[in-house]
């Protein structure tokens, strides 16, 4: 411990924020793009953009078509699934899992229709949004559960450096207000507090939500306790509506789908339908799964309808009227996702995030700053020093390029390749390798600098490349109004401004003239 309260929390902070900031940096930059993990799949996939702007048709007449579909294409099949169209997805899909051979694991089958026509929509294989939201917490080329474990202990280190950062902070309120520019490492404690306090009530829920999440993860000992099969057993008491009927054996010859249907539109006719999931279609225990659509309420479980297939009778209904405890867990769920956020406020999450992106990389670069300006001129760096530095450029340059590379990739591949979700992923971890091995060999204001201009062609020319590349630019977006495709070319050119501007900044300063310096010295 230090001499006071105050000198430990300040190291506490220092050190807890340092240790895992470069994977907090992942985190965070990888969940802020995961508030548009829809938005991101529309971009990634140009085959649909002509089906983002059509007018819907009605839930019952496209449940209608798709049980039909179902009944003609798959009638013996293990499970039927029709997911329909939203505000973030205007594409109708019909499902169906066959039922596997012994000692194998069985595929979904699925067609992407459009709404009104029905046509077949077939999209380029891609991770899209998916792909960013999985790494925020499930990282990549590892074992999940070891990844949450390493994500889990990175949250609880972050959240100890935010309570840790509120304690030391004697001006809290005022730090909002002020930034004092080119002021050297004072100049990056200003920004660090800045994005620090503007978004503080986001930082601290986003981070504490997060192990919320993952919850079982980490504290799994009350449903041990509770459970004679510890979390397994209490998920399937908490999910019901995950949970497969067994198999009869007996033929449903007369399916009372329409009328468990008629049923719910009769007595919730105000409730929109998210999907529907058939257990064992053609056999007379079949269970159909009717999950509603979550509007306005805080909460990330969806209400499920479960109905006989046999007989249209009302099983049980599921989330509906969950207590109060699993309210709460809902909620904070919800609130990490945001997936109910409307357009406004999952903005101001993305703003927010963007907001945590730069707290944290202004504290590592703050750290490496201060030990730089206290050594002296002809003092050698220490590893440490190197490292911090090398991993700093590494993370807080190499992300954004590597995200480029991942959506020029999705862009560039042949649409035929076998994989190319993978490729896809691949181009994003190489280009990222490549800036990791820039930076360990040229971590000072060069290597900043040029890797600020590789960011800023790169986005800026992405836009281009998907004009090249695809129907869609820029001003077609804006005339069809489909702001979802328009708004991804603009932050593109928005982040390549921001890394034109940085790369000036990095400029070296200008020599003087040597006509002037050698009247200077006959002066």
């Amino acid at each position: 411990m230090k001499d006071s309260f105050f000198r430990s929390m300040t190291w506490l902070h220092t050190w807890v924020g340092l240790l895992f900031c470069w994977l907090l940096w992942l985190v965070f930059f990888a969940g802020t793009l995961s508030f548009f993990r829809q938005e991101i799949t529309l971009w990634s996939k140009p085959e649909l953009h002509p089906h983002s702007i059509e007018v819907q048709s009605s839930q019952q007449a496209l449940l209608d078509y798709g049980f039909e579909r179902l009944n003609t294409e798959a009638p013996d099949a293990a499970r039927w699934w029709i997911s329909l169209p939203s505000e973030r997805n205007s594409l109708l899909r019909v499902s169906h899992l066959p039922y596997a051979e012994p000692g194998e694991k069985a595929s979904w089958v699925s067609h992407n229709l459009a709404a009104d026509s029905k046509t077949p929509v077939t999209p380029r294989e891609s991770k899209g949004g998916s792909f960013f939201y999985r790494l925020h917490f499930d990282l990549h080329y590892m074992d999940r559960t070891t990844a949450r474990w390493i994500v889990c202990l990175a949250s609880l280190f972050m959240l100890v450096a935010l309570v840790s950062g509120i304690v030391i902070h004697k001006r809290i309120f005022k730090d909002m207000f002020q930034f004092r520019a080119g002021k050297g490492s004072r100049s990056w404690l200003d920004g660090h507090n800045l994005s620090s306090v503007l978004a503080l009530p986001f930082h601290l829920m986003i981070t504490y939500t997060g192990l919320i999440t993952l919850i079982f993860t980490l504290f799994p000992y009350p449903a041990q306790t509770v459970y004679d099969d510890g979390v397994k057993e209490f998920r399937k008491a908490f999910y019901p509506e995950r949970q497969r009927p067994q198999l009869s054996h007996q033929t449903l010859t007369d399916p009372a789908f329409a009328q468990s249907l008629d049923h719910f539109f009769t007595n919730w006719p105000e409730q929109p339908i998210s999907r529907i999931i058939i257990d064992h279609p053609q056999d007379a225990a079949a269970v159909m799964k009717i999950y509603g659509a979550n509007r306005s309420e805080i909460k990330d479980e969806q209400a499920v309808w479960l109905y006989s297939g046999q007989t249209g009778e009302l099983l049980n209904t599921v989330h509906l009227e969950d207590s109060t405890a699993a309210q709460l867990y809902g909620g904070m769920i919800a609130m990490h996702t945001g997936r109910l956020a409307s357009p406004g406020l999952r903005w101001l999450y993305f703003l927010c995030g963007l907001a945590g992106c730069a707290m944290i990389a202004s504290g590592c670069v703050m750290w490496a700053k201060r030990i730089r300006e206290r050594q002296k001129p002809t003092q050698p760096a220490s590893f440490g020093l190197k490292l911090v530095e090398s991993l700093n450029l590494a993370a807080i340059m190499g992300l954004p390029l590597a995200t480029a590379a991942f959506f020029y990739a999705n862009r560039l591949l042949p649409v035929s390749n076998s994989g190319r979700a993978d490729q896809e992923v691949l181009a994003f971890f190489l280009t990222w390798a490549a800036t990791t091995l820039v930076a360990a060999k040229w971590r000072n204001a060069q290597g900043w600098r040029t890797l600020a201009l590789a960011n800023a062609c790169a986005w800026l020319m992405l836009p281009l490349c998907n004009a090249l590349t695809t129907q869609g630019n820029l001003i077609r977006y804006i005339s069809n109004a489909q702001w979802p495709l328009a708004m991804f070319d603009i932050l593109a050119l928005l982040a390549a401004a921001v890394f034109f501007w940085q790369s000036k900044k990095l400029q070296p300063a200008r020599q003087a003239r040597p006509q002037r310096a050698r009247r200077e010295r006959a002066a």
